[in-house]
Formats: structure tokens, sequence, C-alpha cells
């Protein structure tokens, strides 16, 4: 039988997804996780006033979603306090992320990244024929000076940095990322995943400059604002960059309900303060555990903790599979050095104690392998 063919491009590529869900080894377990802490999912939940908003809103879901985004498009220009013509809202990071690699990648465009960062970008890169450069960690934290040298050495396009970064959970501070955009090649745009953002100190962040031309910056509602199931996310930057989203992005593409919940949720800041504490509080916990049982963990800017099992790869894959045969579902960072590591989100404390009482056994387990 004849059928239509793939472009050559669409042919090459593995089908495969970058993250393997939790539901995906719930249904092998034919159970669900007693503790779900391996997605960097937001325990604490959102904002009450974003729940109570999205409710309200269900009656309304015939509605198609406002294309502009415009009430909640406007509302983080102000946050940020930059026009609103300077911001894009879409299905969160990993799809803007889609439409940027959309605009500037084509079969053989150069791009840098690190190596064991964010796969979901590289994901994008490769279904658009990019050519990708990976440039090892150090010291557990992305390298911005090698990922300068790469990008000139490979004259990219992209520079993608995470900062705080995933999967390890560092950060650098503003000074460090200044330099960086300072040193850009003026035809290379650096995109900096701020993810995370809100769980660092205020004059750790890089100051917010959209007449650089040569920086995008992507932030989310899935991390501190506990929305993760609803997709938002939001670029912002130079107006000439910003705007060129408008010619290939999906303009029905985010929910009503769930441009409603971000517009309250964003509203909400004593809400997001106190889930920021008890995030630190939780990072808190994970180190404790970690320590009672002789292990070391990453310094975290996140709401996760990277916890070092003092051993290769191949342990601390058994350490974690014991887990998840437990019930507690953890993740880890795919390359190496990092993959010596596992992570653990940070959630309640009843919750993190059941990590707290199945870690000793795996180790124990992981040890007689």
């Amino acid at each position: 039988m004849t059928k239509p063919p793939l472009t050559p491009l669409a042919e090459s590529l593995p089908a495969s997804v970058p993250f393997v869900g939790p539901e995906a080894t719930e249904r092998k377990m034919g159970k669900p996780f007693a503790a779900r802490l391996g997605a960097n999912e937001n325990l604490f939940g959102p904002s009450p006033k974003a729940l109570t908003a999205m409710a309200e809103s269900a009656s309304e879901i015939w509605k198609y979603p406002d294309p502009e985004s415009h009430d909640l498009r406007r509302a983080i220009a102000r946050h940020l306090q930059v026009a609103a013509d300077e911001v894009v809202v879409g299905e969160g990071i990993d799809t803007l992320l889609g439409y940027l690699v959309r605009l500037y990648v084509e079969p053989g465009t150069s791009v840098v990244t690190s190596d064991g960062a964010y796969p979901t970008f590289n994901y994008h890169v490769t279904g658009y024929g990019g050519t990708l450069t990976k440039v090892p960690y150090k010291d557990d934290m992305e390298d911005p000076e090698a990922l300068l040298k790469a990008a000139s050495e490979s004259n990219a396009r992209l520079i993608y940095l995470s900062n705080p970064d995933n999967p390890m959970g560092t950060h650098h501070d503003y000074g460090v990322i200044d330099d960086m955009i300072a040193d850009l090649n003026p035809e290379c745009l650096l995109i900096l995943d701020e993810a995370y953002v809100e769980f660092i100190d205020d004059d750790t962040v890089p100051e917010i400059d959209t007449t650089n031309p040569n920086v995008i910056r992507m932030r989310t509602f899935s991390k501190a604002y506990g929305m993760a199931g609803a997709r938002v996310g939001y670029a912002f930057g130079h107006r000439d960059i910003v705007q060129a989203f408008e010619k290939v992005r999906n303009h029905f593409g985010l929910n009503r309900t769930a441009q409603i919940g971000a517009l309250a949720a964003l509203q909400d800041q004593k809400y997001l303060a106190k889930v920021v504490q008890d995030t630190a509080d939780a990072r808190s916990i994970i180190t404790e555990i970690a320590e009672e049982n002789g292990l070391a963990t990453i310094p975290s800017a996140t709401n996760f903790v990277t916890i070092d099992c003092g051993a290769d790869a191949d342990f601390a894959n058994a350490v974690l599979e014991d887990l998840v045969a437990r019930g507690i579902f953890v993740r880890k960072p795919f390359a190496a050095p990092g993959d010596r590591c596992f992570r653990v989100s940070c959630g309640p404390a009843d919750t993190l104690e059941l990590f707290r009482t199945a870690l000793p056994e795996a180790l124990k387990t992981a040890k007689t392998r």
C-alpha cells in the first residue's frame, strides 16, 4: 500500500518524546505513586483565587479564548514593567521554545546548549533540522564562557541557557549573565529560560532590558504559580523578536480557563510569597533526609533538590528504580556527570516523610546489586 511520504527530515527522526510521564510508569505498575516527586511540579498547588476564577469560568468554556491574551499579557507587562508589545503568551515554555526555533532554525543552523540541559529544546531544534553543539556542565552548573566559545566557533544562531538550571537546580547571579549578554555575537540570540526565577532573590536576577535584540527571556506559571497542567508560559524581550511570534504561533492554543487562572494567580503575590517560603522549607527537609543517609545535595535555587548519590550512574539508577518500585516517583539527570544524582521535588512535609521512609531501603537495595 502506498502512502503520502513524510519529508526527508521527518522520516529521519525517531518517534520519541523528551520525557516519559509518571502516568506511563503508573500504568505499567498498575497502581498510582504514593508520592509524585519527580516532575518538578509545585505540590503546594496554585492560588485559591486562581482555582476559584477557573471554576467560575467553567460554564463559559464554550467560548474561544482571546487569541491576543489581552488582559493576561498586559498584566504580565505591568508586573515586569515593560510594554505589552514586548510580551507574548503561549502554551508553556515548551511551546514558546518550539515557536522560537521555528523562527530561527532551518536545516544546518547551528545551535548551542549544555549537555544534559532541558531536552525539549533539543527536541525542537532537531525537529527543524538544526545542528546542536552541546557544552559540558562545569561544577554542576551550566558554563556561560564555554557556551559563548562554542557559539563563536560554530557561528551559532541560538544559545540556550536555563537560569536557575534544570536539571541540577543551580544558578548564576546577574553579573555572570550580564557579562555573557555583553559578549554575545550580534547575530546570536540568547534564550534565557527563567522557569524557576521566582525561587531566587530578586537582587540576583539579571535586570530586564527589552532594548537588547540579542536576548529573549521565558517564564512560566507551571512552577512557583503551581499551574503546570494549565500550560501557560510567556516570553519577553525586544518588540521585534516578540512580534515575530505572531507569524507562527497558534493564536487559539492557550485555553480560556488557563488565561483566567493565570491572571488571578499573577494578582495573588501574597500566595506566591507563601509558596516560595514553603518551597524553601521543603528544600531544607530534603537536604536533611539526604544527610541522614550520608548523601550530599547540590545547592538549589528551584523547587527541587538534586541529591548526589556519591557513586556512578548505575548506582543512581538502582536507587531511582527501587524508589519508583516503592511508589516514590523521582527522576534523574541524563548526562554525565549529573547522572550520578537524582532529583526530588519540593512538597508538603507529609509527602516528604514517605520519601524519608523509602530512601534508606532503596540505598540498601542498590548497594547489594
